[in-house]
């Protein structure tokens, strides 16, 4: 065993001979499920969940499943998950799943977001470890498929639907509060990422919410592939909006990047930063890809279009 220390999973399974553990559970209790790869047939009630995604991660607490492994997005917890994920194991990244993590970890089911996330033969060696299905996520315009992928696997439709009424009902609650104050007010969405101005465009997770309640965005943050759009610096004039929302990331040079934004010419001359209606709201938040993220951004707009507007 000592000799097989540090080879990847197919080593361990080929050259080691290493089979999953004794106690492992013989699934018997299972029913077919297609995906992305295939079919898989997965146990009716997972009690040992491994997911390779935080999205897919927060769908199943959100459907009431505790998952024992997962990939994480974020170096520190966000507050919608405080107190939620204690316990649950990291199993490295996405796309380079700690295999031999996993294994220990005993898992009846292991769920990954897409395959092309999985290299080489990454599947094959976690579909010898338990059922494993893979979603084609798209991104985070995709939040809401993935959410119905995850709850359709987990056999968790009927609590899927529970939980889009009350998706539906803060939406609607949203609308009524802002009547039509915001008809013809216009919606920017703007990102600080990886040295770069950009936006999370209409599509995206955060503007299929703003999408929802009916408000409009900017011309130039309509629907792109995987919902962001980046700007150069003499392009700062198309992130206008009436009303500003800046998404800056937690990392130290986002947050100089930011500040030095805010110090450029181009920048003071924008409609909502001369009204002083620029908002920073908190990433993990308005890029989290799950309903419990989507609760938190409606929260976001309840305060600053309804509550601080108010004010003003």
């Amino acid at each position: 065993m000592l000799s097989c220390i540090g080879l990847t999973l197919i080593v361990l399974f080929e050259a080691c001979q290493i089979q999953p553990p004794k106690n492992k559970p013989i699934t018997i209790d299972c029913r077919p499920v297609k995906h992305t790869l295939g079919e898989a047939c997965v146990p009716t009630t997972p009690k040992r969940l491994v997911v390779l995604g935080t999205p897919t991660m927060v769908s199943a607490i959100v459907l009431g499943i505790k998952p024992v492994g997962t990939v994480l997005y974020f170096e520190e917890i966000p507050t919608y998950l405080e107190g939620k994920v204690d316990g649950i194991q990291e199993v490295g990244t996405d796309d380079q799943p700690n295999l031999e993590k996993i294994l220990t970890l005993n898992p009846d089911l292991i769920i990954a977001m897409n395959s092309s996330d999985l290299p080489g033969q990454t599947y094959q060696q976690l579909s010898q470890i338990a059922p494993t299905v893979v979603d084609n996520w798209q991104g985070y315009p995709s939040w809401k498929d993935h959410f119905n992928f995850v709850a359709n696997v987990l056999g968790k439709t009927d609590k899927a639907q529970q939980v889009w009424s009350h998706y539906q009902q803060r939406i609607q609650d949203l609308r009524s509060a802002l009547g039509n104050r915001y008809s013809a007010t216009k919606i920017s969405v703007v990102r600080v990422c990886c040295n770069n101005l950009a936006s999370d465009v209409e599509n995206s997770f955060s503007g299929t919410i703003i999408a929802d309640v009916g408000l409009r965005r900017p011309s130039s943050q309509k629907s792109a592939d995987g919902g962001l759009v980046f700007f150069s610096e003499e392009k700062i004039p198309d992130l206008d909006g009436d009303i500003i929302f800046a998404i800056v990331d937690e990392d130290i040079d986002s947050q100089k990047a930011f500040e030095q934004l805010k110090q450029k010419p181009l920048w003071n001359q924008l409609k909502a930063v001369k009204r002083g209606q620029v908002y920073p709201v908190y990433l993990p938040t308005w890029r989290g890809g799950n309903p419990l993220a989507a609760d938190e951004v409606i929260n976001d707009l309840f305060k600053y279009l309804v509550q601080t507007q108010a004010s003003l």
